[in-house]
């Protein structure tokens, strides 16, 4: 399963300093053949601390986690939507992407000049939002005229699609996102192939300097506004220090402990990114382990097991039998596949069976 989150943001806000961060962490693509070779981008690991303990219980060779793609997009300017800067082009990358990291800069620093002249987040946000509805605003008023003869002559679908889009236009004027909009799962059949920028979900990347004079730290009215705006609308964001996760890009374990340490960032803000977006997605991963290779495979959330099943192989979810069990927690309380069995803990389970973030599975075809 392929999903990207695409980066995008103001120009000097530290996308792509925090997108280099990212690509650090970037995992050999043959293990993944559907992935993309564009240097623009990383296939990035997820975190899951729980193949390191499966691989010791099984001795396995091999360790694959799951993985997200983001995607580093030029940088955003006023007037995008209508063709300015790389607008044509920033629009056409963005929606081939299935969410939206947005970077906003909440740090003042005098040697590096804001494009807007003064530091304002939920400005920011403000114009990067405006510049994708007005992009979803000109989708919406192609369709509206493709359909109107449907309309006129009565047309039942085409009356009931041209009300959707009236509704979408009606958001648009607010100054909303289509995302704060809610349809049922015929409506969102019509709508799919408008591929609305703004029906994608958002998260939102604080991005704050170390040394610099960070808003969040200094309690700044700006932060709590832009703070009240994410939990009036239930938005979802993190805060990352994009400079110091690509200054330890190159350390790993013991060393980058204490590198983080001695830089003052006792969180990666990078792994708080990499884990929201996966959730963001409504991505979940279920484990398989055994001497060759312990591994992390990624399904929606509310998959049933032979349509997890299928992650592995195709042909897996039709020649599915059954399923053989054990929850992650109960695997390494018992120390073994043998001791689950005797205690009970491993189970049988069929086709309608929902899996669970972090089931330890062996497929039965």
């Amino acid at each position: 399963m392929s999903l990207s989150i695409g980066i995008v943001g103001l120009p000097n806000v530290g996308k792509s300093t925090l997108f280099n961060a990212l690509t650090k962490k970037s995992v050999p693509a043959e293990n993944y053949p559907f992935c993309t070779i564009d240097p623009a981008v990383g296939i990035v690991p997820v975190p899951d601390p729980r193949l390191e303990v499966l691989s010791k219980i099984s001795g396995s060779k091999k360790l694959v986690p799951a993985i997200v793609e983001f995607v580093d997009i030029a940088g955003l300017v006023k007037g995008a939507s209508a063709g300015e800067g790389l607008g044509n082009a920033f629009l056409a990358h963005i929606r081939e992407t299935d969410a939206i990291a947005e970077v906003v800069r909440i740090y003042e620093n005098g040697e590096l000049i804001h494009v807007e002249g003064t530091v304002d987040p939920l400005r920011d946000i403000e114009i990067i939002n405006m510049e994708l509805i007005l992009a979803d605003m000109q989708t919406v008023d192609k369709r509206s005229q493709t359909i109107g003869k449907d309309v006129k002559r009565g047309d039942k679908d085409a009356i009931k699609f041209q009300g959707i889009l009236d509704i979408f236009k009606k958001t648009f004027d607010e100054g909303k996102l289509a995302n704060t909009l809610k349809f049922d799962h015929e409506e969102l059949k019509l709508i799919r192939d408008l591929h609305l920028i703004t029906m994608k979900p958002f998260l939102y990347v604080l991005n704050k300097q170390s040394g610099g004079k960070n808003l969040d730290e200094m309690n700044d009215d700006r932060f709590q506004s832009l703070i009240k705006y994410f939990n009036d609308n239930n938005f979802k964001y993190v805060v990352v220090d994009a400079k110091i996760e690509d200054e330890l890009k190159d350390f790993e374990g013991a060393e980058l402990d204490e590198m983080r340490n001695e830089l003052g960032a006792h969180d990666s803000g990078v792994d708080s990114l990499i884990k929201s977006g996966y959730d963001l997605l409504l991505l979940e991963s279920y484990l398989t382990t055994g001497e060759m290779e312990t591994r992390a495979w990624t399904i929606k959330k509310g998959s049933t097991a032979p349509v997890a099943a299928a992650a592995i192989h195709s042909d897996f979810e039709t020649k599915f039998i059954r399923a053989e069990v054990v929850s992650y927690e109960d695997l390494v309380k018992c120390g073994s596949f043998a001791e689950a069995k005797s205690k009970g803990v491993l189970r049988t389970e069929g086709k309608e069976y929902i899996v669970q973030d972090g089931d330890v599975i062996e497929f039965k075809i």
